[in-house]
């Protein structure tokens, strides 16, 4: 098997890799070849590349650094990837730094914004002084203006509320401009387990159009109640942390991947920790964050090929279980 860092070596420059095996190489360049898979959005059936880039970490802290012309170029070359490699979904938020802004202007002065699918989030701002829990209004009504200006677009395609939020304030703000179609699609999201029970009981009774959720195999909580809720009740899914945050990393090490993950097309770890996650038929799009183009090129390979069946999933969850830290 590759490595993560020769795969996208080889991606750049497939014919310069002259000591790979030639079944793998040959194998990998066909997997280019192949269309990137999408999913439909449940309520409209709008079409998906099921591979997005998040910027929730690496990404918006790179948009805050001060070598500004190095960073710049940075965030354009991943943008480029995602597109290039026939990626859409670019998941965001007011509160990641630089992020907004700095991936507003990225794409205007590359000409790629029109190819972008936007998707952002508002923070709960709370009242001042009131420690209420409950939004400022006027302070989400503010953030989404600015969300909107960073982005440079007249329309975004995804708007959601960040980590719960205010939901019924926060989401009658959303709605209102969803029927204006300033925004085309609404949600809400949170990646913290102790918030779960108060998602479930927004996607009962709430007409969302997507959450944004946390999932990986080795986090596979969401599978209970979550997932299923969202194919019962026609709501999309975005996944932030496919890799566990850096958990999964830690776990596998220096590990070689298993020569069976090429039996659904996997040849790098990432691949094969992505194609877990989009196997579940709730998920619309997977959006591991990458400040690394080269990693957006593995990660979108994810989406090429074949999907682990389920006796594969066990297999891929039966691995991942025996792999210790240390």
């Amino acid at each position: 098997m590759v490595s993560r860092r020769a795969w996208l070596g080889m991606a750049a420059a497939s014919g310069a890799v002259l000591g790979m095996n030639p079944r793998i190489l040959e194998a990998l360049q066909e997997l280019q070849r192949q269309p990137l898979l999408q999913r439909a959005i449940p309520k409209t059936g709008e079409l998906l590349p099921v591979i997005g880039l998040g910027s929730a970490n690496t990404f918006s802290e790179m948009a805050r650094t001060e070598a500004r012309t190095e960073q710049y170029d940075m965030i354009g070359a991943v943008l480029q990837a995602l597109v290039g490699g026939g990626g859409t979904v670019f998941d965001t938020a007011y509160s990641y730094g630089a992020s907004e802004q700095v991936s507003g202007q990225v794409a205007q002065d590359l000409r790629i914004a029109g190819r972008l699918w936007w998707a952002t989030k508002v923070n709960a701002a709370e009242v001042s002084g009131g420690g209420t829990g409950l939004a400022d209004l006027a302070g989400t009504r503010y953030q989404i203006q600015r969300s909107f200006l960073r982005l440079r677009s007249e329309q975004i395609d995804l708007f959601q509320v960040h980590n719960m939020g205010d939901p019924p304030n926060q989401l009658a703000i959303l709605k209102e401009l969803k029927a204006q179609q300033y925004i085309r699609y609404i949600g809400i999201t949170t990646t913290s387990e102790s918030q779960y029970s108060a998602l479930v009981e927004v996607m009962r009774n709430e007409p969302i159009d997507f959450i944004g959720i946390d999932y990986a195999v080795d986090n596979r909580t969401p599978e209970e109640v979550i997932l299923p809720l969202a194919l019962e009740r026609q709501i999309g899914v975005l996944v932030y942390m496919p890799f566990g945050r850096d958990r999964m990393w830690a776990r596998i090490g220096d590990r070689p991947l298993p020569e069976w993950a090429t039996e659904f097309d996997a040849h790098t770890w990432a691949q094969l920790m992505l194609k877990f996650v989009i196997a579940h038929p709730a998920v619309t799009v997977v959006c591991p964050g990458t400040s690394n183009p080269e990693h957006m090129a593995d990660n979108l390979s994810a989406g090429r090929g074949r999907i682990p069946n389920p006796d594969q999933l066990d297999q891929i969850v039966k691995l991942v279980e025996s792999l210790t830290l240390g």
